[in-house]
């Protein structure tokens, strides 16, 4: 996953994956960053954390 401040907006850029089924079973998973994720990204001295899942209907 790559995370840039630019603008004042965030960009995350992160691999899709071949949709497989979420732990529910009720959406297929494209994209995740499988829990929260501290960046390199840097707002009022702290680190930006985030927790991306990207999803389908079954």
């Amino acid at each position: 996953m790559n995370v840039k401040i630019e603008n004042g907006k965030l960009f995350i850029e992160i691999d899709l994956q071949e949709p497989t089924p979420s732990a529910s079973g009720k959406t297929l998973v494209v994209a995740t960053t499988h829990g929260n994720v501290v960046t390199d990204c840097v707002i009022n001295e702290k680190p930006v954390v985030i927790g991306l899942n990207a999803y389908i209907k079954k």
